[in-house]
């Protein structure tokens, strides 16, 4: 055990380095109730801020900083208010606060002619403009103080918020590449700190839901999942999070997308309710595609003048059949979410593209003729303006639902299919069953059934079987419940499980960290429905039974 001060910063400082946050925590602890001052409530609230205690984190940030002043250190104070700048804006939506910190950030670099910190200013000024050219214009400042001074970790920041300005532009090609370049170098290693990844990455992640991108985040998600083992989640923000839980809902990965929701309602417990309300909206529109429509409802009880429950809202009026109110609410929400600046902008509590063309969807799905084709009219313009494959396809698929034009509906398939968007390309071919017939219908139905079935989209997979019934097909949903949302590993997970493997075990026979276990062993869990490994091995044993008794 570290018997100085001196030693428990360094063991502190080496477990932060390693992603330990646990034993990191315990130092910085120690070190506060031995020797209370800057270093230690930085320290504990940098490590509280990645375990996701936002809360905490901010309290001791906020008593680091005013140590940091008493001592006249304007440097670390700088740094400390561009840190509570980010948690207020993106993890707890006070946009107040955060301003009061972005404001004090900027006079202390001012007063103390602290050169090579404005560059950290012009940076979180431009993430916090919602003028994209300002912001192009502030993140090219940033950039270049970054490169005048050698600072790496700023430079790259600087890189990713360039890209989200362009991409806030419509420039969404130009903005893109400077997203992947940031995440590329910081993944890399050549930022000096883990949270270069961590804005670099909720920039992007961001982007692209917003400019309806998810197959482009999915491959950044994959990347970083070195990072991810090693330091945990990147997306450690409110936002940042809800949006990656909308991305993996979108892939088809929804017990991924469970887990992030739920996370960004933990990391925002205090949140701003614009902020609750997004992270509900997007758990609800889960809730939804699952069949769980009154849970659904519960969870947007209290956010219904939130422009981002305006999606969720919309469609459990459709799903409830109340197509009048499902009009009125999209179209409040399309007429919302016009006013904000640029195509691919986004702001916390506010709509982007990709929820005006949902909203345009269901108004060409619920309106009368004349309405539903204006509908098609503005969700296609959309599409076009914003040069986005996703709108494209959602404009193909309203167009072939209110023509009755199959071929519409099989481009779309096919661009769904091409984007990897499982539940929009199950949708899509249930449409072209309804409009087709004989043979064709019930191979569209199938294969719409066979999709919702693996991604437990329940009221989709009744839609599906009961047009088979039409078709005089009776609809067979073959294995256990749950074992086709299974990835090949975590099949091999649930197998060893069976023989009753601890989680260390597990890891030597499959060369897997144990972060990589204990995820694959949730995942599993959550899967299936079970609530503990000795349910997982009861259900191996009972469905090894059942397949022996049928062979």
């Amino acid at each position: 055990m570290p018997s100085s001060a001196a030693q428990l910063v360094e063991t502190a400082q080496a477990a932060a380095d390693a992603g330990d946050w646990l034993t990191a925590r315990s130092a910085f602890e120690e070190l506060a109730a031995r020797q209370p001052g800057a270093e230690a409530f930085a320290g504990l609230g940098d490590v509280l801020w990645w375990l996701g205690e936002t809360d905490d984190a901010v309290r001791y940030q906020e008593r680091a900083y005013a140590a940091f002043r008493r001592r006249e250190d304007f440097v670390n104070s700088v740094m400390i208010a561009v840190a509570l700048y980010l948690i207020y804006r993106v993890s707890l939506g006070n946009t107040a606060a955060a301003r009061g910190w972005l404001s004090r950030a900027g006079h202390l670099v001012t007063e103390s002619h602290l050169v090579p910190l404005a560059g950290w200013v012009a940076l979180v000024r431009a993430h916090d403009s919602v003028d994209a050219l300002a912001a192009e214009r502030l993140a090219t400042e940033a950039r270049e103080i970054a490169t005048r001074f050698g600072d790496r970790d700023l430079e790259l920041c600087a890189l990713s918020q360039l890209g989200t300005a362009l991409v806030d532009q419509g420039r969404g090609a130009d903005g893109a590449i400077l997203l992947d370049e940031a995440m590329a170098a910081s993944l890399a290693g050549e930022a000096t700190r883990p949270h270069t990844v961590v804005y670099a990455s909720c920039n992007l992640i961001t982007a692209c839901a917003q400019s309806a991108e998810p197959e482009h985040a999915m491959q950044w998600i994959r990347a970083a999942d070195d990072f991810e083992q090693r330091f945990g989640n990147p997306h450690l923000y409110t936002t940042c999070r809800a949006q990656e839980g909308a991305v993996l809902f979108a892939a088809g990965d929804w017990s991924g997308a469970e887990r992030e929701l739920r996370a960004a309602q933990e990391i925002g417990v205090s949140a701003e309710p614009a902020l609750c309300a997004e992270a509900a909206a997007r758990l609800a529109e889960l809730r939804l595609a699952q069949g769980r429509v009154e849970e659904a409802e519960r969870l947007i009880e209290g956010f219904e003048d939130f422009e981002t429950s305006a999606v969720t809202r919309a469609a459990l009026a459709v799903a409830r059949g109340a197509n009048g109110e499902a009009r009125h609410i999209a179209l409040r929400g399309v007429h919302a979410a016009q006013e904000i600046p640029g195509p691919g902008s986004y702001r916390p509590g506010h709509s982007g593209v990709l929820d005006q063309a949902v909203l345009w969807e269901i108004l060409a799905r619920v309106c009368p003729p004349d309405e539903a084709e204006r509908a098609v009219a503005h969700l296609t313009e959309l599409a076009s303006r914003t040069d986005c494959e996703q709108l494209q396809a959602r404009a193909w698929r309203a167009d072939g639902r209110l023509r009755r034009d199959t071929g519409c509906l099989e481009r779309a398939l096919g661009l769904f299919h091409r984007l990897g968007l499982p539940l929009q390309a199950a949708r899509t071919r249930l449409l072209l069953a309804e409009q087709m017939s004989g043979d064709d219908a019930i191979a569209e139905a199938r294969a719409a059934l066979a999709v919702f079935t693996r991604l437990g989209a329940a009221r989709g997979a009744d839609a599906a079987a009961a047009r088979l019934r039409e078709l005089g097909v009776v609809a067979a949903r073959g294995g256990p419940a749950g074992m086709g949302q299974l990835t090949r590993r975590e099949q091999e997970v649930l197998e060893l499980l069976g023989e009753g493997l601890s989680n260390r075990e597990l890891a030597d026979r499959l060369f897997l960290s144990r972060k990589t276990v204990e995820r694959h062993v949730r995942n599993v869990l959550y899967k299936l429905g079970l609530r503990n490994r000795a349910e997982a091995a009861a259900y191996v044993i009972r469905h090894a039974t059942e397949k022996r008794s049928t062979d």
